[in-house]
């Protein structure tokens, strides 16, 4: 789960035991949920809140001395609150983390000098300094909620997430794992501006991965090892031990520069250099890294790979890559997904190890043992693009939430129909804004977290499919 920082918020004349309970409440209600928190005690400031500016800065010691922990923090108001001490302890602290801000309700039956809040009122303010402090904040859904309520807890799974996601990618390493393919310019993309977002490319030439397999002795325990973890995690039956053997020391190779380069997720050249000069494809690898939520995208993409590491970071379960490949019949708000295919197996109604039928044709059925291929199940689903716009010098995508559907589907690869409300509207964006054929997916509903962490604290250009 989560660390937080909290800010329990008060003013003088305010009843004091509000902010007294408020603490107790909303702290105990981190803790119920699994989140770590840090905060004021009673004995460092009255009643641990933060009221003025020698609160603000005890507070903000106590958050950077912490700093390398907390993901976000929570600005908790249970009564007006002093906007100007809460905006002081967030510039003075520096942490750079997303911001909630939560008040809690007044009772109608409790509106006297003895219980009035006005924390309706307190987080206009409180809101309105960190603008002018230029610090970024997140809202909850309702604008007062009570902390031990079940509305706040769904915010506070939201904002989670959301924090999840914006450390996830800032200070990011991405693996390229040989060179773009030559006829898909559609995945180019820009180092530079990924690097001034705080994410870094390293690369790796395909010509050293191939090398390195070939010095590897079919005995080695890294492939030894690897070999046995791809038969308990697909059926490969019919498929050679030769071309296992290969696979297994290709994922084995990749694990250990990974490691040593330090990188968390990769996307990886295949068509059809692997093919043609080892005698697999990466489908089976790549799918089980992305199945250990190590994302792992094909044809290099590295911003298709950017997007399904959002989503994993925010839902916490594997994401995969795939095509916006066909209509479905004539309903304009379906369509097939479909990749050759190196979906993770959390997608699938079941899986299996086959050849790569597209390109069989070319390179020969032999050099292309190592897809994952089945039917992809049912359940709701969530989508990221994410992609560099040099004409602009920013980062752009779009994000959304639709549904995996039980349609009757006769393909081969690893495929499934999706519906989306209002999907010619998000196929016309697609195409009118020059993005790539590839979308991230999710079992999942939580675009509007990719929204929030992308673009609050980001700041990306996206786009909000709804």
């Amino acid at each position: 789960m989560s660390t937080f920082g909290v800010i329990i918020g008060n003013r003088g004349f305010f009843p004091d035991v509000l902010a007294r309970d408020g603490r107790e409440e909303i702290l105990c209600v981190l803790a119920e949920q699994g989140h770590k928190a840090f905060c004021l005690t009673p004995e460092e400031s009255k009643f641990g809140s933060v009221e003025t500016f020698a609160d603000a800065r005890r507070c903000a010691d106590l958050f950077r001395s912490h700093s390398d922990e907390i993901d976000g923090v929570v600005v908790s108001l249970p009564n007006f609150g002093d906007e100007r001490a809460i905006a002081d302890t967030l510039r003075l602290a520096r942490l750079g983390v997303p911001v909630l801000v939560q008040a809690t309700p007044d009772a109608p039956g409790k509106m006297t000098i003895a219980h009035r809040r006005d924390s309706f009122c307190g987080k206009m303010s409180a809101c309105n300094n960190l603008k002018q402090y230029g610090i970024p904040y997140s809202l909850t859904t309702l604008h007062t909620v009570a902390p031990s309520s079940a509305e706040f807890k769904k915010d506070l799974e939201w904002f989670s997430g959301v924090c999840r996601v914006v450390k996830g990618l800032r200070n990011l390493r991405v693996g390229a794992i040989g060179a773009r393919p030559a006829a898909f310019n559609t995945v180019r993309y820009s180092e530079k501006l990924l690097e001034s977002n705080g994410i870094t490319v390293e690369t790796l030439d395909l010509s050293e991965v191939i090398g390195r397999i070939g010095r590897m002795k079919d005995t080695d325990d890294r492939a030894v090892k690897k070999l046995k973890n791809i038969e308990r995690y697909v059926t490969t039956s019919g498929i050679p031990q030769p071309a296992l053997l290969k696979m297994a020391k290709l994922g084995a190779v990749i694990d250990d520069w990974m490691q040593s380069a330090q990188v968390q997720i990769s996307a990886v050249q295949c068509w059809t250099s692997l093919e043609e000069n080892l005698g697999v494809v990466p489908c089976t690898v790549m799918s089980m890294m992305s199945d250990s939520l190590v994302s792992s995208a094909c044809e290099v993409d590295v911003c298709g790979v950017l997007g399904m590491h959002a989503l994993q970071l925010a839902s916490q379960t594997p994401s995969a890559l795939l095509d916006w490949n066909n209509n479905y019949g004539s309903d304009p708000n379906k369509a097939v997904c479909f990749h050759c295919s190196n979906l993770p197996k959390h997608f699938f109604k079941d899986v299996q190890m086959d050849f790569q039928a597209i390109i069989a044709g070319t390179v020969g059925k032999e050099n292309t043992f190592g897809t994952c291929v089945g039917r992809v199940k049912s359940g709701a689903m969530s989508y990221a693009r994410f992609s560099t716009d040099d004409l602009t010098g920013k980062i752009r995508g779009y994000a959304g939430e639709g549904r995996f559907t039980d349609d009757p589907l006769e393909t081969f690869g690893g495929a499934g129909v999706v519906e989306i409300p209002n999907m010619q509207k998000l196929l016309h964006y697609i195409c009118e804004n020059g993005f790539e054929h590839h979308v991230a997916a999710n079992f999942s509903t939580i675009a509007p977290v990719i929204h929030e962490a992308t673009t609050r604290y980001l700041g990306w250009d996206m786009y909000a499919h709804a």
